[in-house]
């Protein structure tokens, strides 16, 4: 069930929180090759702990307790003083997944995207990161091919406008098999000398190519892709299409102009206009609905109530424009008005009720922004003339008002009596 485990001590297999774990030691007194000289050692220096993560048994993930030794190297030409033993088939250095895993996830990697793996891998019991699957596919080899019978030429941009290089494909096979940092007639025409046997060059009708091919496969023939034979036809049927473009307009009927409608027949004067509309359910319903409207009261508290005058009924024939007289007064007086307006207009008919005063408008209160206007008042001199007793009897100088206007006493409301 576990090969891989072959080569190690399984002391224990438990399920915890959905995970099989299993706890595994290295053998002792197993000799261990330093990977600095080669050298075989089995002086121990102490043991740690690894966690590798197995394939899934069932889709349940599988997680390896391994206890390995650390050993000392007895060469004394070696650099290395320590070194770690690795098992074969199960464990690599700085590694975490073990090599059956490594393969399931490269070969769904390549298959697949990294984060499509990911999904999938919980399905099936791989728990691995998108990071991960990324480093595996890196870490791939790659795999052999052979010189191809027909070669695909094409471009690609690394940075679109500014940056461009050259892919290899394999046309028979569709293999992608190099790819050239840039879009040089040396660089491709060098790749083609170092791989001869190239019969076919399938390729655009870029300047920089054909010449590429010319001088690095001189005996290959040359052909251009599907794609590129139907994007230049379509392009040339453009400009043909372009170029002939006022005489395919003359062959274009002109669509005929639409007839002009005929309008109202002008009516002559004294003669009586014609109905605005046709006659039928339609006109008869207008003046029903023109006839309810012209019903109801228009009324305002200081104007008497007055109505609309109202359309011939539907049962009569006469022409809107004719002259319709009022409603009698009976329908005048049954017709509703709010509760207030009528109020308004009886208040002031009511028998021994003086009609309401009008209420003097109110003052508005002072702003804050104001001052009051004896805040303003100028100030008074330094010192007040004093009278004699002479000017007290003689009585008032000329031109001083002060004895029959006095000044008021204007207090403030905080001053005491």
């Amino acid at each position: 069930m576990f090969p891989h485990l072959v080569t190690v001590l399984v002391e224990r297999v438990v399920v915890e929180s959905g995970v099989l774990r299993i706890a595994a030691s290295t053998k002792d007194g197993m000799a261990a090759v330093c990977p600095g000289c080669g050298a075989l050692s089995t002086r121990v220096h102490s043991r740690y702990g690894r966690k590798l993560a197995d394939a899934p048994v069932g889709t349940r993930p599988v997680l390896i307790e391994l206890s390995v030794r650390r050993l000392f190297c007895d060469n004394s030409g070696c650099a290395r003083v320590t070194f770690a033993e690795q098992v074969e088939g199960l464990t690599s250095r700085y590694g975490r997944l073990t090599p059956v895993l490594q393969r399931i996830v490269g070969a769904l990697g390549v298959v697949l995207a990294a984060r499509a793996v990911v999904r999938l891998g919980l399905v099936l019991g791989i728990v691995v990161s998108r990071m991960t699957v990324l480093r595996v596919l890196m870490a791939l080899p790659e795999p052999a091919w052979a010189v191809p019978r027909v070669l695909g030429v094409d471009e690609f941009a690394t940075s679109k406008g500014r940056r461009y290089g050259t892919i290899l494909i394999d046309c028979e096979t569709h293999q992608p098999l190099d790819l050239l940092p840039d879009r040089e007639a040396e660089t491709l025409s060098a790749w083609l000398r170092e791989h001869p046997g190239v019969e076919i060059v399938c390729r655009d009708r870029a300047a920089c190519f054909a010449e590429s091919a010319r001088t690095g496969a001189p005996q290959a023939q040359h052909c251009a892709d599907k794609w590129h034979v139907w994007h230049n036809l379509g392009e040339a049927v453009e400009r043909l299409v372009s170029h002939h473009r006022v005489l395919l307009r003359d062959l274009v009927e002109p669509e005929p102009e639409p007839e002009p409608e005929p309008g109202p027949v002008p009516t002559s004067v004294g003669q009586e206009p014609s109905e605005p509309y046709p006659a039928g359910k339609f006109l008869d319903r207008l003046r029903d609905t023109h006839a309810a409207d012209a019903a109801r009261p228009v009324a305002r508290p200081d104007q008497q109530t007055r109505l609309l005058p109202a359309l011939p009924a539907a049962t009569d024939r006469r022409g809107l424009h004719e002259p319709v007289e009022p409603p009698p007064r009976a329908a005048r007086t049954r017709a509703r008005c709010a509760y207030s307006t009528l109020r308004d207009y009886v208040h002031p008919l009511r028998p021994g009720r003086p009609p309401a005063a009008n209420r003097p408008p109110m003052a508005r209160p002072p702003s804050t922004r104001e001052s009051h206007p004896l805040d303003h008042e100028p100030p008074r001199p330094p010192t007040r003339r004093r009278q004699t007793a002479a000017q007290d009897a003689a009585g008032p100088v000329a031109g001083d008002h002060s004895r029959h206007h006095p000044r008021p006493d204007v207090r403030d409301h905080h001053d005491q009596p």
